[in-house]
């Protein structure tokens, strides 16, 4: 199984009887599974069995679906809506006593969104209503179906990203630990350079000149993070290849390895160290962004 992104868009057209309609689905990035519907008044009613449907393809993200009525030629004629048309008259007379400004014309009254509505919906009964629902939910699940394959199709692109980005960490990582080797002579070279240019007239032991080296080499030991990366990347690799929902692991594993990062370049006593230590915090940054697009 592939990695699936949490971006992808799709749409599908259905019809019932005389009226036909769009759905169009998108979803991006989100730390659950958020459905957001837009539909024509009187339709809320297919709200709650959407989101079963969402909820049996979908893990996480935030989606949305748009549903757009598109009436054929044929169809029964429109009706005015006696309740949206009176609020309209309402608002209308209100405005025009608080402004002195001239009423609303009827042509403008009628043209208000919700005002004037297709008969046959108006008039459908419950058996229609239920009829029609069924289609319109039949239309969703193919609308669903084809954003999961674009999620599917940006998720196998997203997993070579990913992949690279590990590689770059993992050579980034022995590049790290070739210099941490060397730190401890590199240390003791400064340090008795250091120690010969403030005690010049005073002798200092070699005991005890290893005494202090070996303090400092160990607040600079850097192999215990050395090893933790190494582990995070075969983890990451394991990750990537499993079948199930890894967004939420890969997240959670670009924040370690960013710890391990940060600890490595305090630790850092050599220029070489710290410049390979910011490469990689840069290259985990880049890896953490993509993974917050897996499911």
């Amino acid at each position: 199984m592939s990695l699936v992104s949490m971006t992808g868009f799709a749409e599908a057209h259905g019809a019932h009887e005389s009226t036909r309609w769009k759905w169009e689905v998108k979803s991006v990035n989100g730390r659950g599974l958020d459905l957001r519907m837009r539909t024509p008044p009187g339709f809320d009613s297919i709200e709650p069995a959407a989101r079963m449907l969402a909820n049996g393809r979908f893990r996480r993200g935030n989606l949305q679906a748009a549903l757009t009525l598109e009436p054929q030629e044929g169809a029964r004629g429109l009706k005015v809506d006696p309740e949206a048309l009176s609020a309209a008259v309402r608002l209308a007379k209100q405005i025009a006593e608080e402004t002195g400004l001239p009423p609303a014309r009827v042509d403008g009254l009628l043209a208000l969104k919700g005002v004037i509505v297709q008969d046959e919906m108006a008039a459908a009964d419950s058996a229609e209503r239920a009829a029609r629902d069924a289609a319109l939910l039949e239309t969703l699940a193919t609308a669903f179906d084809g954003l999961r394959r674009a999620r599917r199709t940006e998720g196998a692109k997203l997993a070579v990203h990913l992949r690279g980005m590990i590689d770059e960490i993992d050579r980034l990582t022995k590049e790290a630990a070739g210099l941490a080797a060397a730190q401890p002579a590199a240390r003791r070279e400064r340090l008795a350079a250091q120690m010969k240019e403030l005690l010049e007239n005073v002798q200092l032991s070699d005991d005890r000149l290893a005494q202090e080296v070996a303090l400092l080499a160990t607040r600079a030991d850097v192999r215990e993070e050395i090893d933790r990366l190494n582990a995070h990347v075969h983890e990451a690799r394991v990750l990537l290849q499993s079948d199930e929902p890894v967004g939420r692991k890969l997240d959670f594993l670009a924040q370690e390895f960013n710890r391990e990062a940060n600890t490595l370049c305090s630790k850092s006593a050599d220029i070489a160290l710290t410049r390979v230590g910011l490469a990689l915090k840069h290259a985990i940054d880049q890896f953490r962004e993509q993974a917050q697009n897996v499911e």
